[in-house]
Parts: C-alpha cells; sequence; structure tokens
C-alpha cells in the first residue's frame, strides 16, 4: 500500500462514514434548579428589605428633583 493510499483512507474515511447525531441536552434539571432559587431569593429580599428600598429610592429622587 502506498503511502499517499494510507493517507488518503486515514483523512478521507473518517468524513466520508456518516457519524451518528449527537445529542446534547445540557444539564437542563440543574438550569431548573438555579433560576427557581434565583426566584426565590428575590423575592425574599424584596419582602424583608422591600420597604427600606422603597425609602431609600424615594428619597434620593426627592433630593435630586429638590423637594
Amino acid at each position: 500500500m502506498s503511502l499517499s493510499l494510507l493517507l488518503t483512507r486515514l483523512v478521507l474515511k473518517p468524513l466520508l462514514i456518516p457519524q451518528p447525531a449527537r445529542r446534547e441536552r445540557g444539564d437542563v434539571p440543574g438550569w431548573v434548579l438555579i433560576t427557581v432559587m434565583t426566584a426565590g431569593l428575590v423575592v425574599g429580599i424584596m419582602a424583608v428589605a422591600g420597604p427600606q428600598l422603597e425609602s431609600m429610592l424615594k428619597k434620593a429622587l426627592d433630593s435630586v428633583s429638590g423637594k
């Protein structure tokens, strides 16, 4: 077998053989858990600190607008 034939077989054969389709699903349950936990943290923080944050924002806007 000649060197060029060997190289042709090594290079072209993997390209010509159909490859099975890969299913890349990722880590769906992990992303769902992260999303739910993040939403829970936001709701919890807003329940605890919401009135204080609203008061701080109102004071800051009043000081800028001159009221």
